[in-house]
C-alpha cells in the first residue's frame, strides 16, 4: 500500500513518538510511506530513528504562508501561476460555499499546492481530527485521492469541540472512511457526536517493550525516593499538582526528589511555584531531553507521576506514551482518572489513580507507595505485563496494516 501521513503540525516532533512508531512500522512491513507536514520542528531533540529511516527525505513541507494576509494573497497568486496545470483544482480550494472559513484563510490553497498537481495514494492517514477534516476538504477539492483514515487522540475531541462546537467534524463524519480513536473513552465520545459507529474502531498507540528493560525498583536506606514525570509543560499535564504534592510530602517528612523532563510555555510559572514552595533542592525542571537521556532517567527513578487534568480550555490527554514506557520498565505509576488513562493504569494493580486536581489525594497515594516499597516489584511486573499485552507496537502495527488493507 501507499500510505500518506497528513500532518498540519511540525514533523518530526520528539514528543509525538507515536507517529514515528507507526511510520517506521509501516515501512518495516514493506509499505510506501510519505508525509505531508507544515514544517520541521527544529525546537526539540530529534528521535534517533528519524535519521535511520530517512524520514525527512520522505516528507514534503507545505509552502510557507506569510503572516500578513495581503502578502499571503500575493503568494497564493504566485502558487496559481506556478502550478498552472493544477489551476482548476487549486481554484476549487477557494470555494467559500463549499469549504467556508478555511478556504478564506487560504490554508487549503497552500496545502493543495504542496500536493500539486494531484497526490494519489491508497490511504490518507491523519493523526488528530482537525487534520482529518482538512484532508477531507483537500480530497473534495481533488488535491488528493485515497481512503481517508483519521486517528483521534484527545485534544481533538475535547478543546477542539469547546472552541468550535460539537458539529465541527460533521463533514468528516460524513465522508471519512475509517475512524481510529486511541481509547474506548474517545470511541464512546465520537459515537455520541454522530460518528457512524460501524466505521469506528479503537486502535491504541503503543511502544516497543523490548526496548525497555524490566528493572525491579528498590530504594536503598538513606536514599531519596526518585519521582519522575515526562511531559510537556502545558496545563493538561498537571505538573503543577505534582509539584504541590511533593511539597506536601516534604512537609510530612518524606525524603523525595522530583525530576520533570520536558519543556513548554508554563516553565516560568512552574519555576516560580517551585521557588514559592521552597522546593528548589527537591524539584528539578530538566527541560527537553533526547531519547537516551529519558531512558536513563526512567532507569534511575522509582515512581512515575502523571497528574493529568482537563485544562480550562477543555483540553484533555489521550493515553500518555511516557507512562507506557515507565510501566514497561517496571515502574509503579501514580496518575489521575482522566481520559483513557484508566485503560492503561489499573488502580491498585499497576499503580494508583486519584481524582484530577486533588493535591491531597495525589500526595496520599504517593506517600502510600513511598511507605510500602515492598509493593513496588509486583506492581512493576504487572505494569509491564499490561503494556506487553495491550500496548506493544509490533502487534498494534500488524493490526493497523490489517485495518488499512480492509478499508483500502
Amino acid at each position: 500500500m501507499t500510505i500518506t501521513f497528513f500532518l498540519t503540525d511540525p514533523f518530526p516532533v520528539l514528543s509525538e513518538t507515536f507517529v514515528i512508531n507507526q511510520i517506521t512500522g509501516l515501512i518495516d512491513r514493506g509499505h510506501e510511506v510519505r508525509v505531508f507536514a507544515r514544517r520541521p520542528d527544529g525546537a526539540s531533540p530529534v528521535h534517533p530513528v528519524v535519521a535511520r529511516y530517512r524520514l525527512v527525505e520522505r516528507t514534503t513541507y507545505w509552502p510557507t504562508q506569510p503572516r500578513a494576509k495581503a502578502v499571503r494573497v500575493l503568494g497564493a497568486m504566485g502558487l496559481l501561476a506556478r502550478h498552472a496545470d493544477a489551476m482548476p483544482m487549486l481554484l476549487r480550494t477557494l470555494d467559500g460555499a463549499r469549504f467556508g472559513r478555511t478556504a478564506t484563510s487560504l490554508n487549503l490553497l497552500y496545502w493543495a499546492a504542496g500536493m500539486a498537481p494531484r497526490h494519489a495514494c491508497d490511504v490518507l492517514y491523519c493523526h488528530f481530527g482537525w487534520n482529518g477534516l482538512y484532508a477531507s476538504m483537500l480530497r473534495d477539492a481533488g488535491a488528493v485521492s485515497g481512503r481517508l483514515v483519521t486517528v483521534f487522540h484527545g485534544a481533538d475531541v475535547s478543546w477542539q469541540l469547546k472552541a468550535h462546537g460539537d458539529d465541527v467534524y460533521r463533514r468528516l463524519f460524513a465522508t471519512g472512511d475509517l475512524f481510529l480513536p486511541i481509547s474506548e473513552h474517545w470511541r464512546t465520545r465520537l459515537v455520541e457526536l454522530g460518528c457512524p459507529a460501524e466505521r469506528v474502531k479503537v486502535h491504541r498507540m503503543g511502544i516497543d517493550p523490548q526496548r525497555f528493560e524490566l528493572l525491579e525498583r528498590r530504594v536503598v536506606p538513606g536514599q531519596a525516593v526518585e519521582l519522575i514525570s515526562i511531559s510537556r509543560l502545558v496545563e493538561k499535564k498537571g505538573v503543577e499538582f505534582g509539584i504541590r504534592a511533593v511539597g506536601h510530602l516534604v512537609a510530612r517528612g518524606r525524603d523525595v526528589r522530583y525530576t520533570i523532563i520536558g519543556d513548554g510555555p508554563l516553565r516560568t510559572s512552574l519555576e516560580e511555584l517551585i521557588a514559592r514552595l521552597d522546593l528548589g533542592e527537591r524539584v528539578t525542571l530538566a527541560g527537553a531531553r533526547d531519547h537516551d537521556a529519558v531512558h536513563a532517567a526512567l532507569a534511575r527513578a522509582h515512581i512515575a507521576v502523571a497528574p493529568s487534568v482537563t485544562s480550562r480550555e477543555g483540553d484533555q490527554e489521550g493515553i500518555p506514551v511516557s507512562l507506557m514506557e515507565a510501566m514497561a520498565m517496571g515502574m509503579p505509576v501514580v496518575s489521575t482518572v482522566h481520559s483513557g488513562i484508566p485503560e492503561l493504569v489499573r488502580d491498585g494493580v499497576t499503580g494508583r489513580l486519584v481524582p484530577e486536581r486533588d493535591v491531597d489525594a495525589l500526595a496520599r497515594a504517593l506517600a502510600d507507595l513511598i511507605d510500602h516499597p515492598e509493593t513496588w516489584p509486583a506492581m512493576g511486573r504487572a505494569a509491564r505485563a499490561h503494556v506487553v499485552e495491550h500496548f506493544a507496537i509490533d502487534a498494534l502495527n500488524d493490526r493497523l496494516v490489517a485495518l488499512l488493507r480492509e478499508v483500502a
